[in-house]
């Protein structure tokens, strides 16, 4: 049946085809580093306009604040140390000698890494509505053998433009295989926010642009008869940092007694084999601008730690200053993320728009892991008992 469908809106005089009922398409768009008081900056007035019309209000990203354990709890409903993504850079006491790194295709690729918590375009697809994925992190990894039907592999020479095209080609489509859930990822925003700071004129540009592709979203679905549930969404905020605001590892103890799994605002430590004491010693006592304690320490309102791919000790540097180990592989000045998810600089935009949602609706600071709920219930998907985020806290932003 779904094969003649097809046949016949492809072979259709253009006129006829024209005439399918409307059909409405959920897209999820992530703008990484879109910090949330971003929107009231003056430079992206079709953000701003969707923000009056639907719901919106500030969003609380999981602790850490990186981009991988943030897109991923987006979309599963469960932070990181559930959802197994536990840091851009992580460790497997199963994998002995292994790194997952963004920089490492050839395990940021692997099923492994993901397998822990199953995303939403899974879900979907099993239930049986189609999806596609742009560059959403995660999506490139087949699920139990199972993908979104169309999916694109990051590749950031791929424009902004070309990106929101992708996916007005999607939703171009007859109704036989144009998706009922889609997502779109912009990391201009971030780019720009770590390279000139969240401050900087540059940003101010970058926010702008991005602002004119969401525009072009809209404007080109409402060309296409295709009605929106349009949700957008970041991963986590931004802060300044700059070259006077350092805390050098290597001035507490030798390098070769750790590993420094990652660095910048805040730092995972795992201690060489037999250094376990002299790493402890070292960290685990009070410093200037920057809290370390083990994992299995840390507060439990950052829910996290548990996980075996955290590594042993964290150290939580004050909001402003960077953790590194040695020469640093990126200039300090500009701007990063990962401080402490209570940071009213690490809060993340959050904007749902479309015949699903309310109306000139301000929700109070939600959880980003309740995104997911949100999402389930417009598309019709069972609510996920075992997730962290419920529906109740996002309730308010449905119709």
């Amino acid at each position: 049946m779904r094969l003649i469908l097809l046949l016949a809106a492809l072979f259709l005089p253009a006129g006829l085809a024209a005439k399918e009922p409307a059909r409405t398409v959920t897209v999820l768009v992530g703008i990484d580093g879109f910090r949330a008081d971003y929107l009231a900056r003056g430079f992206t007035p079709r953000l701003a306009a969707l923000a009056k019309e639907g719901a919106t209000g500030p969003m609380r990203p999981s602790f850490p604040t990186k981009t991988f354990p943030n897109h991923y709890a987006l979309v599963t409903g469960k932070r990181p140390d559930r959802n197994g993504i536990v840091g851009n850079s992580m460790i497997d006491p199963r994998r002995p000698g292994v790194m997952f790194s963004l920089g490492n295709a050839s395990q940021a690729l692997d099923p492994f890494w993901w397998s822990e918590a199953e995303p939403i375009w899974i879900t979907a697809e099993r239930a049986g509505l189609r999806t596609a994925t742009m560059f959403w992190p995660g999506s490139e990894v087949a699920f139990g053998g199972t993908r979104p039907s169309d999916w694109m592999r990051f590749d950031q020479n791929v424009t902004n433009v070309q990106r929101v095209n992708t996916l007005l080609d999607w939703l171009r489509r007859p109704a036989a295989i144009r998706p009922a859930f889609a997502t779109i990822y912009f990391d201009t925003v971030d780019t720009v926010g770590h390279e000139f700071g969240p401050d900087s004129a540059e940003l101010n540009a970058a926010l702008a642009e991005v602002d004119a592709r969401i525009g072009d979203i809209v404007d080109g679905a409402a060309k296409l008869g295709v009605r929106l549930n349009l949700v957008v969404v970041a991963d986590h905020g931004m802060r300044a940092t700059d070259e006077s605001r350092v805390i050098q590892l290597t001035d507490l103890i030798d390098k070769a007694s750790y590993i420094a799994v990652e660095t910048g605002p805040y730092a995972a430590i795992e201690p060489a084999a037999g250094t376990d004491d002299r790493v402890a010693e070292a960290l685990l006592v009070p410093h200037e601008h920057m809290t370390c304690t083990r994992k299995e320490d840390l507060p439990e309102r950052l829910h996290w730690g548990k996980n075996p791919r955290v590594a042993a000790i964290i150290c939580i540097a004050e909001a402003g200053w960077t953790i590194l180990s040695g020469p640093p592989a990126y200039p300090v000045k500009g701007g990063a993320h990962g401080y402490d998810n209570a940071d009213p600089e690490m809060l993340a935009i959050f904007i749902a728009r479309g015949p699903a949602f309310a109306r000139r609706v301000e929700l109070p600071v939600f959880d980003n892991v309740a995104v997911a709920a949100l999402l389930r219930a417009v598309l019709g998907l069972p609510q996920d008992a075992d997730a962290d985020g419920k529906l109740a806290d996002v309730r308010a932003a449905l119709k």
